[in-house]
């Protein structure tokens, strides 16, 4: 049994900051690609970062300079640190780790709140 146990999410001013975290917990042998997305009312999920095993990362063009992911294998968990936010950063933000267990396969978190007040 996997899960991704997500923390950090709030309500922050335009122009602060917040950092995301996401843990993976249970039985599996690694994880692969760790990444974030986010979903707006009325839209789309979208991606916002990603980070391989290897350490490369790729970012939305919306949060590039702005976001950083990383990852700490020894924790299992995956970090988004979000500087300088717009209130068009508000979402629900997701955790996505594609992790091998018996089989490859995408897990997803609960999604955390984020706002960002003009």
């Amino acid at each position: 049994q996997v899960q991704l146990v997500e923390s950090g999410g709030g309500l922050v001013q335009a122009g602060g900051s917040l950092r995301l975290s996401c843990a993976a917990s249970g039985n599996f042998f690694r994880i692969n690609a760790m990444g974030w997305y986010r979903q707006a009312p009325g839209k789309q999920r979208e991606l916002v970062a990603t980070i391989t095993s290897g350490g490369s990362t790729n970012y939305a063009d919306s949060v590039k300079g702005r976001f950083t992911i990383s990852r700490d294998n020894a924790k299992n968990t995956v970090y988004l640190q979000m500087n300088n936010m717009k209130p068009e950063d508000t979402a629900v933000y997701y955790c996505k780790d594609t992790i091998v267990a018996y089989t490859q396969r995408d897990y997803w978190g609960q999604g955390t709140q984020v706002t960002v007040s003009p």
